[in-house]
């Protein structure tokens, strides 16, 4: 399974040399949560800085980008341009999604889609051969430190059994990422439903142990 850092739970203050301690500890993904205000009522960070953490850290890490905006058809090459490897939309913020994540994919980056919790499976399915991932939010998205809502796993083994099934007919792999309420105590049901990729936040960063030593429990817990 792959562990994404959400660096929006680390200290901002220190923002690259949490970025540094993430992939000093063996982690390569750093997952970008970008909030407009309007989509979600918070405001985080957006190109300038990515950018400037893209020229810090180089161009080893994996920057997964959760594009929380109203506007992701206008400015999705920005956030290419600043250095972003791939780019997650809400197919609620959307109104052309085929033609946003086609698009996203030609301009060189990967496509996600992401569903909220009240957001039915359905979108993403009519756009799952042109994907590479679907977020699903386990969480409201806009605010951290949210418990995870259990009653996404119907959602989870549908998308699992429509990707098997694009796979076997010879179609493209797409990953599930979940964000939202990830820790050490559900990250292997999270694993047996059929999830790839978890994004982790407090989980990670927090004032009782050090990135490397929370990824160990984490670690671990995968492999009970």
């Amino acid at each position: 399974m792959i562990i994404a850092p959400s660096i929006l739970t680390s200290d901002l203050a220190r923002l690259a040399e949490s970025c540094k301690n993430a992939i000093d500890s063996g982690l390569d993904w750093l997952h970008l949560d970008v909030m407009d205000g309007n989509f979600v009522p918070n405001l985080t960070f957006g190109p300038p800085v990515i950018a400037s953490l893209r020229k810090t850290l180089g161009d080893a890490p994996m920057f997964d980008t959760h594009l929380m905006i109203s506007n992701a058809e206008d400015c999705f090459q920005d956030y290419i341009d600043a250095g972003c490897n791939h780019l997650s939309v809400h197919v609620e913020a959307v109104t052309h999604l085929h033609r946003l994540v086609t698009a996203i994919r030609q301009a060189g980056a990967g496509a996600g889609v992401v569903l909220n919790p009240g957001t039915p499976v359905d979108a993403a399915l009519e756009v799952l051969s042109e994907i590479d991932m679907v977020l699903v939010m386990s969480v409201n998205p806009g605010f951290g430190g949210q418990s995870f809502i259990p009653t996404v796993e119907a959602k989870i083994r549908r998308l699992r059994a429509a990707i098997d099934a694009q796979v076997a007919a010879g179609g493209r792999p797409v990953q599930i990422q979940v964000d939202g309420g990830v820790k050490a105590h559900n990250i292997a049901m999270l694993r047996d439903w059929g999830v790839d990729n978890c994004v982790v936040g407090s989980g990670l960063f927090n004032d009782r142990a050090s990135v490397q030593e929370n990824l160990e429990v984490i670690q671990a817990a995968l492999q009970e």
